[in-house]
């Protein structure tokens, strides 16, 4: 059994408590959070030992690994302080405000040998994961291009004091849903080098961008658009996709369903010439605890069991979060 604590019991760290709380390798020894309220509900209806302090609970329980779920401007101090005592870490996106300090907390974990992991959850989900395999395995031929896309109702009227409407505190849907998506380009083609044009745009946030455009230069000379709106109402949630174009086809892929357009007959087991529809159900992997959605589940199991199986190659870790970190740097800059 690995010994888990939680720092953070907001939307995302309650679905995380959930998941372990279930997962049959884990035992929960603490939860930490600020909110008097959240902790009192705890007490009361969970066998959870909670604290108001996650100082104070790293120091009594002593964990082997932590889920960090905090608001992105405390994710550099509490994971380098975890990371310090050689603590495994699994810390919610998008990774650190600044490019700088998710360098520094990549070199830190290489460092000191733990399994770290950031919560880009796409790369769970069973069609973006069978994209992965087509694209690696040179189905699609040569990539020449590709669009990222992520649409949906987050702020459709103005809002002020919450998160989502403060930079700093890594509120803005550049930072908050792009991220989603330039982790997902990294994931399924390759590092992006160059940012060519970029515009922030505000709709209802007075303070942090709404939507974000881009045209970008991946490795390898292959070319791609992220578009990306977060105060889209035509959309009953956010929505991401990928379109990616090769010499041998075409895919259209998002979290229910992947299309996939070959050539001719040089394609996967399963697949043939012309059009191909795949659905999530068709593709997604048995979880013991389905929540959400069973990426959320995947992702934890798959820090627990490298954890257990000292697997230090981490197909989500600091390093490749430290990608999408620089690439969102950049793309401020020039706004």
């Amino acid at each position: 059994m690995i010994k888990v604590a939680l720092i953070g019991a907001g939307k995302m760290g309650l679905s995380h408590l959930s998941i372990l709380g279930a997962h049959p390798d884990v035992e929960v020894v603490g939860v930490a959070d600020s909110s008097k309220i959240t902790l009192d509900v705890l007490k009361r209806f969970s066998a959870f030992k909670v604290y108001s302090d996650y100082k104070i609970m790293i120091q009594e329980v002593n964990p082997e690994a932590v889920i960090v779920s905090v608001p992105t401007k405390y994710h550099n101090s509490i994971v380098e302080e975890l990371l310090l005592k050689n603590i495994h870490v699994f810390v919610e996106k998008p990774f650190c405000l600044n490019y700088e300090d998710s360098l520094k907390l990549s070199d830190l974990a290489l460092q000191y040998n733990v399994i770290n992991q950031v919560g880009y959850h796409n790369r769970f989900i069973g069609t973006f994961t069978e994209a992965k395999r087509i694209i690696e395995n040179g189905f699609l031929g040569k990539i020449n291009h590709y669009t990222g896309e992520a649409y949906g109702p987050v702020v459709i009227k103005k809002k002020n004091n919450t998160w989502r409407s403060k930079d700093d505190e890594g509120g803005g849907c550049l930072m908050d849903y792009a991220s989603h998506v330039i982790d997902l380009i990294h994931y399924l083609i390759s590092p992006i080098k160059q940012i060519n044009g970029s515009i922030l745009k505000k709709i209802f946030s007075e303070n942090v961008d709404d939507s974000v455009y881009a045209l970008l230069e991946n490795e390898n000379n292959i070319s791609g658009v992220i578009s990306v709106n977060w105060s889209d109402e035509t959309y009953r949630k956010m929505s991401t996709s990928m379109t990616i174009n090769g010499s041998n086809g075409k895919i259209i892929v998002d979290a229910c369903e992947l299309k996939v357009y070959f050539n001719d007959n040089n394609c996967p087991v399963g697949y043939s010439k012309g059009w191909n529809v795949k659905y999530i159900t068709e593709l997604s992997k048995p979880v013991d605890f389905y929540l959400r959605g069973e990426e959320y589940s995947l992702q934890i199991d798959y820090f627990i069991k490298s954890i257990i199986r000292k697997n230090k190659i981490n197909k989500n870790s600091f390093s490749s979060a430290n990608k999408t970190d620089k690439v969102i740097s950049i793309i401020k800059s020039l706004n």
